[in-house]
């Protein structure tokens, strides 16, 4: 798994929900009972902790911002943030899952 691989998966989920509104957000995910916010959510921590572990620093919760409509951007900034730690395959294979993962239950 290589960066470029990582951040062409982000792109397209970013692709998939960047035009979203509150209403789809809100919505119950394909899979799980949770809406699709709480999951993107829930990648982003993903995808920062992974960055943490990179950096050899310690795991920080994301905030989860008041508006669901920026979530696009936090995955955004977080797989960044992992690409520039130049971390291992392992670990940019396992966000790549975890985005494709993702993607699939919305």
């Amino acid at each position: 798994m290589s960066a470029a691989e990582l951040d062409q998966a982000v792109q397209s989920l970013v692709r998939q929900i960047g035009h979203w509104q509150q209403p789809r957000w809100a919505a119950v995910a394909t899979t799980g009972n949770v809406p699709r916010a709480d999951l993107v959510h829930r990648l982003v921590q993903e995808i920062a902790n992974l960055t943490a572990d990179a950096e050899g620093e310690p795991r920080r919760v994301v905030p989860r911002l008041d508006n669901d409509l920026a979530l696009p951007d936090q995955l955004r900034v977080v797989a960044a943030d992992l690409i520039a730690a130049g971390p291992g395959a392992e670990a940019l294979a396992r966000a790549a899952a975890e985005v494709t993962a993702t993607r699939g239950a919305l």
